[in-house]
């Protein structure tokens, strides 16, 4: 179980969607979240709304000077949530080069970029909690997901080798894998979206994985199935669902 009082958690990419529900319920067990985004204005009425202490510092994941600024200003944290993500469905016969790009920056880049200001701290210490924002479509490739399942399976792998180098030390790394969540994002999407998630309900499944010693986890379960088990099916089979 995690003892979150007296903690200082920083969440990047929480001006709204799950990072602002994430950072209700965090404040509400007792520790101090520091909430980081571009927008200033959406940050400010975040920490308004906060029932615990609370600030905001505005970056922009994708300016490596910006971060460096942020993470100063911050300070030592014990945990670190990064949710920032961009997104445009498109596929591979419609390339749409500044999206893909942006995506790849933003979603995985952007975390090495924030990592490297938090992780070497927290290992020194020998003591931190990093929760990293995957989905369920890094499991395997997708159609009209160019850019944004590549960067999602990026943040999965990356994930899986901080915890391969961590998990017997004090540093506590998990990943989390949801599906569809109502956000400006999937608003993007004009094809049905099953377990379609409001904010606050895939929160509560992060705050509750958040207090595990669990690695991994991915959600809603009975649809994070058929992304896990397609894992497991031969090309020859898995891309003819498609057609």
């Amino acid at each position: 179980m995690t003892d979150w009082g007296g903690k200082r958690y920083w969440l990047v990419g929480a001006s709204d969607g799950l990072g602002k529900a994430l950072a209700h319920k965090i404040s509400r067990r007792g520790a101090e979240v520091i909430v980081s985004a571009r927008s200033e204005g959406k940050l400010k009425a975040l920490v308004a709304e906060l029932s615990g202490k609370a600030s905001y510092r505005v970056l922009d994941v994708q300016v490596a000077d910006s971060i460096r600024s942020a993470a100063r200003a911050v300070g030592p944290v014990d945990g670190l949530v990064y949710l920032a993500g961009v997104y445009w469905p498109f596929g591979a016969a419609k390339w749409e080069a500044d999206h893909a790009t942006k995506m790849i920056d933003v979603n995985l880049t952007g975390l090495v970029r924030v990592l490297g200001e938090v992780v070497p701290a927290m290992v020194e210490r020998d003591d931190g909690h990093i929760v990293i924002t995957s989905s369920l479509t890094g499991f395997r490739g997708l159609p009209n997901s160019i850019g944004y399942t590549a960067s999602k399976a990026g943040t999965m792998s990356l994930a899986e080798c901080m915890y391969a180098d961590l998990r017997n030390t004090g540093v506590k790394v998990q990943v989390i894998n949801p599906g569809f969540i109502k956000t400006r994002l999937t608003d993007k999407n004009d094809f049905e979206m099953p377990g379609l998630m409001q904010p606050e309900e895939a929160a509560q499944q992060v705050i509750e994985h958040m207090g595990t010693d669990r690695f991994k986890k991915s959600f809603p379960y009975w649809f994070s199935l058929i992304f896990r088990l397609a894992q497991f099916l031969p090309d020859a089979i898995y891309y003819r669902l498609f057609r």
